[in-house]
């Protein structure tokens, strides 16, 4: 009997795109349902109870964007973003949503199979359990239980979020390059183009630092990369 594959829910109402993903995906050995509107996801979304959406957007997006935080409040299911806007500010936005990864139409689809194989792989991971509980100032990260305080409060992070503080947090106090980072949150070479790991470090401060245009948690080391300072004053 063949062993079946991922569970993935496409919503996307551009029929051409529904159709090249259905047949890419199922010839990769996943298991493709569809859906075309925001009741659709949600009835399909009980029904099939899928491994990983990748969720189109049309460039207004409204509608796209609520439905993407209604799926993030009920559950951790990796949502990656289909959208035509290439805009920062609106990846940000859609991050800050609840989104783990963002790929910008056309998009090839290597890169999509690559990155949907880095989401199902972020969810898959088992607890660490002997990893360290990490304070910087007003940050504390609980690593076994994956479990993010800022001033006390419980921060929520995507997945994608999560294992890239974990990788500054496990490196603290050490210089990683912008290809290091790349290649251990996201497993796939990005070549020169550090662009998405620059909207998710942006994304993260947001979250975790006391004044974002000022940060001293995440800091930038020019031309390099970036380091985690756990040393606070």
């Amino acid at each position: 009997m063949k062993k079946q594959g991922a569970r993935v829910l496409v919503v996307e109402d551009e029929h051409e795109i529904v159709r090249l993903l259905q047949r890419i995906l199922t010839a990769h050995e996943y298991q493709v349902f569809t859906a075309t509107n925001a009741v659709d996801t949600l009835e399909a979304l009980a029904q099939h109870r899928p491994d990983l959406l990748p969720l189109g957007l049309d460039g207004s997006g409204r509608s796209e964007l609520e439905l993407c935080q209604q799926v993030r409040v009920k559950s951790n299911l990796p949502i990656i973003v289909l959208s035509e806007n290439e805009r920062e500010c609106d990846k940000v936005r859609v991050l800050d949503l609840g989104a783990d990864d963002y790929i910008c139409k056309p998009f090839g689809v290597q890169e999509l199979l690559a990155r949907m194989r880095v989401a199902l792989c972020h969810v898959a991971r088992p607890p660490w359990g002997t990893e360290p509980v990490v304070t910087a100032g007003p940050l504390t990260v609980d690593v076994a239980r994956r479990l993010v305080l800022f001033k006390g409060q419980v921060v929520q992070l995507t997945p994608t979020e999560y294992d890239l503080l974990k990788v500054l947090i496990t490196h603290r106090d050490k210089i990683l390059s912008k290809q290091s980072l790349l290649a251990q949150v996201w497993g796939i070479d990005l070549g020169s183009d550090s662009h998405c790991l620059h909207v998710y470090i942006t994304q993260l401060r947001r979250k975790i630092e006391v004044d974002s245009s000022r940060p001293r948690l995440i800091v930038n080391v020019p031309v390099v990369g970036y380091r985690f300072n756990c040393e606070q004053e």
